[in-house]
C-alpha cells in the first residue's frame, strides 16, 4: 500500500514515507547467553561477530538435525527414515526459539508435532516429533554449550533461594529491582447447606514459594530482564538523537531514513550492556542477599 501510494504520488522519489522499518534480533535469546557466557561459537552463529554474511541460528540447527537423521537412517533407523524430507527451518523455528525461555521437552515435542501435523500420518507423530525435539536439544547443546550451563545455574540459584523460603529476586544493570511472584497456592475449603467446595486461592506473598515455578521462570526471566534493559537504553540513546523508536520485544522500529543510526545505537547499547559484569554482580547480590546457599 505504501509503495502504491509512493507511485501514484506522481513524484516516488520525494514521496515521504511514515512506514516503520521492523528490524528483530537474531534470536535474542541465544544472543544474551552467548554474550553472558563469551561464547565465540553461539556467537557467530547469531550474528553478534563479524561475518561475510548473516547467519540463521534456525536453519543452522535444522541441519545438524537432517544431517544426524541422514546418518541415523543410513543405519536402518526407522523413524528417520519416516523423517525424510520433513526437517526445515520451519519445523524447528519455534522450538530453538523458545528453548531459552524455558521451553520443555514436552512443549517443544507438541511445537516440533504442530509443524510436522499433515506431513506424517498421525499414528507416526508422536514418535517423529519426539525423535525431533531430542535432536534438536541435542544440537543446541553442542552449539550453545554454554547456553545451558548459565542456564542451569540460575534454575539453581532460584532452587536454592526458593528452598530458603524466599522468593528469587535480583535487580537488572539499571537498577530495577525484580521478585519472581511465585507462591503456592492455598486450597481452602467451604461448607454450605448445599455443599462443600475446595477453593484454590491465588498467589499470595505470605504463602511459601513455589520452588518449580521459581526454578524454571528463572532463566527465562532474568534473559526477558535483560532485553527490557536493551530495550531501554536503546529507546534513550534514540531520543537523544531525534530519531523515531518503537519496541516489542526484541523487534525495534523506526523510519527508513533512521535505520542506520538505528542499528548503531542498538549495537553499541547491547555491547555497553554486556560490559557489565552482569552474572559476576548477580552471583555478589544473591551471596549478599540470601547468604551462602550451598
Amino acid at each position: 500500500m505504501e509503495l502504491t501510494s509512493a507511485v501514484r504520488s506522481g513524484d516516488p522519489p520525494s514521496f515521504i514515507s511514515h512506514l516503520p522499518v521492523h528490524q528483530d534480533g537474531s534470536c535474542n535469546g541465544l544472543q544474551h547467553y552467548a554474550a553472558l557466557g563469551r561464547d565465540w561459537l553461539g556467537a557467530k552463529q547469531v550474528n553478534l561477530v563479524p561475518g561475510d554474511r548473516p547467519q540463521d541460528p534456525y536453519a543452522g540447527v535444522a541441519a545438524m538435525v537432517e544431517e544426524q537423521r541422514a546418518k541415523d537412517a543410513a543405519e536402518g533407523h526407522e523413524i528417520a527414515i519416516n523423517l525424510e524430507g520433513k526437517i526445515s527451518r520451519k519445523v524447528v523455528k519455534q522450538t530453538v526459539m523458545t528453548v531459552v525461555y524455558g521451553v520443555t521437552w514436552v512443549g517443544g515435542r507438541l511445537q516440533i508435532a504442530k509443524q510436522l501435523r499433515g506431513s506424517i500420518p498421525d499414528d507416526q507423530l508422536w514418535d517423529c516429533s519426539a525423535y525431533v525435539v531430542g535432536e534438536v536439544f541435542r544440537a543446541l547443546r553442542q552449539s550453545f554449550a554454554k547456553a545451558r550451563g548459565i542456564q542451569d545455574w540460575l534454575s539453581a540459584s532460584a532452587r536454592k533461594v526458593s528452598l530458603a523460603q524466599r522468593p528469587m529476586e535480583w535487580v537488572t544493570p539499571l537498577g530495577l529491582p525484580v521478585v519472581q511472584p511465585y507462591h503456592k497456592m492455598y486450597q481452602k475449603s467451604v461448607s454450605t447447606q448445599l455443599q462443600g467446595l475446595n477453593m484454590r486461592v491465588a498467589w499470595n506473598p505470605s504463602y511459601p514459594p513455589d520452588t518449580r515455578k521459581q526454578k524454571n521462570a528463572m532463566p527465562p526471566n532474568f534473559v526477558h530482564s535483560l532485553d527490557s534493559t536493551h530495550m531501554m537504553l536503546t529507546a534513550l540513546h534514540a531520543h537523544r538523537a531525534g530519531i523515531s523508536f518503537v519496541a516489542v520485544h526484541d523487534s525495534y522500529w523506526t523510519h527508513a531514513c533512521f535505520v542506520d543510526t538505528m542499528n548503531r545505537i542498538c549495537r553499541e547499547q547491547f555491547v555497553t550492556l554486556h560490559n557489565e559484569p552482569i552474572l559476576s554482580d548477580l552471583a555478589q547480590f544473591l551471596e549478599h542477599k540470601f547468604g551462602d546457599l550451598t
